[in-house]
């Protein structure tokens, strides 16, 4: 199988394992501090993908040079998680997931300053009607506070974790010296547990623990092991496969998945112009893979 199809797989599997984190976290938000709960996620994470690593290929030592490197990933990936559940305090799980899909537009921006990617006049369509999409499910379909930019708090919060999740991708690109999938995510999330462990603590000392209700724990769980360990190797495999702009054009579909899973957890269909929106954000992804030819280069 192409190493290209495989990246291509893989973020298929990764858009509908984060979906999930939507509809969760948006449930949970509200019961647990974020900083807390995103240390936890990163703790429980970081041992389950350690245990793949030294189960499968190992941590060799070449792993351990230049330790900044995970610091930085570490930071940058934790400021996402802690953002997102700050923003679903307050923003629904659709209007979350629709601020998602602006991180392919970004992550080209920062694929260009760090990798000198370029998107071809393809894929600026296609990021541009995404965009588009994004933003009409973003303002509910209400052009008036479309046009006064309206935006809501969690919204506007969320977003600033979604700069971070997008100059995250192709930083982890130019940052990799070689190191699996597994090796280094293992190191991101080491890192990003004692960073935020550290700043946390408070937050984790005045939490009630034991007093929580079972959907945070249920989250938790969800989060630890589908939406942190399983899509950290993914999104790391895909990124040394595929470019920045297209690893993260699956972010597209996430708006469509969230709505499943608002669908099976009880809550009501949003209405159809704003289900245009969602649309708009699935045809950009197809523009995107309509583009990928078998012979396509990573670069």
């Amino acid at each position: 199988m192409p190493q290209a199809l495989r990246g291509h797989l893989a973020m298929l599997l990764f858009s509908v394992l984060i979906a999930g984190s939507f509809s969760l976290g948006s449930m949970t938000a509200n019961l647990v501090s974020p900083l807390a709960f995103t240390a936890l996620r990163f703790v429980l994470a970081g041992a389950i993908i350690g245990a793949a690593a030294f189960a499968t290929t190992g941590v060799p030592r070449s792993a351990l040079t230049a330790p900044w490197r995970y610091i930085l990933l570490g930071a940058t990936f934790g400021a996402y998680f802690v953002l997102m559940f700050e923003g679903l305090k307050t923003a629904p799980p659709v209007s979350a997931a629709a601020v998602f899909t602006l991180t392919p537009v970004l992550s080209a921006g920062f694929g260009w300053l760090l990798l000198r990617q370029v998107t071809t006049p393809r894929i600026a369509l296609a990021l541009t009607i995404g965009a588009a999409g994004a933003l009409w499910v973003i303002f509910r379909a209400d052009t008036g506070a479309l046009m006064r930019f309206d935006l809501g708090r969690g919204e506007a919060i969320y977003f600033a974790g979604c700069v971070a999740h997008a100059f995250y991708t192709p930083l982890v690109r130019k940052l990799n010296r070689g190191e699996t999938a597994t090796v280094f995510s293992f190191g991101v999330l080491v890192a990003g547990a004692l960073l935020l462990t550290l700043y946390g603590w408070p937050a984790i000392r005045a939490t009630g623990w034991a007093a929580l209700p079972p959907v945070v724990w249920i989250t938790l769980a969800y989060t630890a092991v589908f939406a942190s360990a399983a899509t950290f190797v993914l999104l790391q495999y895909a990124t040394l496969r595929l470019p920045s702009s297209k690893v993260m054009a699956y972010t597209y579909l996430t708006p469509s998945w969230v709505i499943l899973w608002e669908i099976a957890l009880g809550q009501p269909a949003p209405p159809p112009l704003v289900a245009a929106g969602v649309a708009l954000t699935a045809f950009a992804l197809v523009l995107l893979l309509k583009e990928e030819a078998p012979g396509d280069r990573k670069d």
